[in-house]
């Protein structure tokens, strides 16, 4: 069958724009509109349960929100939402929020997409926002289930990033290796003020003192520093400033990937754990704290469907544990 996507592709123009035509948006052209109706008609993109849910004035659509889509996490997260989508009576509509560093423009273009009501449900990946705005979107009362974030108000399901960081620095401890480094990312996403406390805990609790000047960050400015670059320009720092650490916690497998390349050009290789266990992580040997990304989408759809039919029913949250992933890397310290 014929799908959202194919449609947009053929008709040279966005999912977004796709959707707002099935959405009767007055915001698309007649002509564009006309066009990608046509080429609906021909592929028989007409299921019987979109005009039922037009009947019952619901979409029968779920629309998943998220930084960037090209993004490795969101994709793993994504494949778990599409493959459980099969099960239901939903098509899946992806907006990809612009992510440009500033939580107050993030937060008006989520809040936009709500008020639009384009969906009958909706799934926030990654989107991290204070409590006052959480409180503000629930007086919104739409069906609404967080990934990666947590609040008390909302459906969620996430990892344990404490834990997951605390294993991760307690492991390099516990091999030995004396100034323990930090690749972080911007401080005011949930998952770096939880990766941060996990490894300043394992520090604390083997009787170590913290020095934040060990918590690098490279650059923020795109995807709150959850980037290959952000990863290269904390470990150069790292290398050039503090010949003193002989391993390094990674935030994410992606830094990790851009902190390889930093030492790979130094010349100097420090024993490294990443986060997450992105497909490409096993090609590259990437030690890393594996969460599982395809489970968490999939859960998250139960939970929004769940939500969608039973609206009354009580918040669940689901955490996750991480698990340690060791790779070919060499984790014996270097004695002097």
């Amino acid at each position: 069958m014929a799908t959202i996507y194919d449609i947009a592709n053929e008709a040279g123009v966005s999912i977004a724009t796709v959707s707002r035509v099935f959405n009767n948006s007055k915001s698309v052209s007649e002509k564009t509109r006309v066009k990608i109706l046509e080429i609906a008609d021909r592929v028989g993109y007409h299921p019987k349960a979109f005009a039922q849910g037009l009947a019952r004035k619901n979409s029968n659509i779920i629309m998943a929100l998220v930084p960037v889509i090209s993004n490795y996490f969101f994709m793993e997260v994504l494949g778990g939402i599409q493959d459980k989508l099969a099960q239901y009576n939903y098509d899946l509509n992806i907006f990809n929020i612009t992510s440009d560093n500033s939580e107050q423009k993030i937060a008006q273009q989520v809040e936009y997409v709500l008020k639009k009501g384009m969906a009958d449900g909706y799934m926030l990946i990654s989107i991290h926002q204070d409590t006052q705005y959480w409180q503000r979107l629930k007086s919104l009362d739409l069906p609404v289930v967080l990934v990666d974030e947590y609040h008390q108000n909302f459906d969620s399901v996430s990892v344990d990033s404490v834990e997951g960081a605390y294993e991760a620095t307690s492991y390099l401890i516990t091999k030995g290796f004396k100034t323990i480094s930090m690749i972080s990312a911007s401080p005011n996403a949930k998952p770096i003020i939880d990766r941060v406390k996990g490894y300043k805990r394992a520090l604390e609790d083997s009787g170590r003192l913290v020095n934040p000047k060990y918590i690098v960050t490279g650059d923020e400015s795109y995807r709150d520093g959850f980037t290959e670059e952000g990863g290269y320009q904390a470990m150069k720092t790292i290398l050039h400033n503090f010949p003193e650490v002989d391993a390094c916690f990674c935030a994410s497998d992606i830094q990790a990937l851009g902190a390889m390349k930093a030492m790979r050009e130094s010349g100097k290789l420090l024993p490294l754990i990443g986060f997450d266990d992105i497909p490409l992580a096993q090609y590259v040997g990437i030690s890393t704290m594996r969460q599982p990304m395809y489970d968490m989408g999939s859960l998250a759809l139960e939970k929004l469907i769940n939500r969608i039919s039973s609206p009354q029913s009580n918040i669940s949250h689901t955490v996750f544990s991480p698990e340690l992933v060791i790779r070919e890397q060499n984790f014996e310290p270097v004695i002097d």
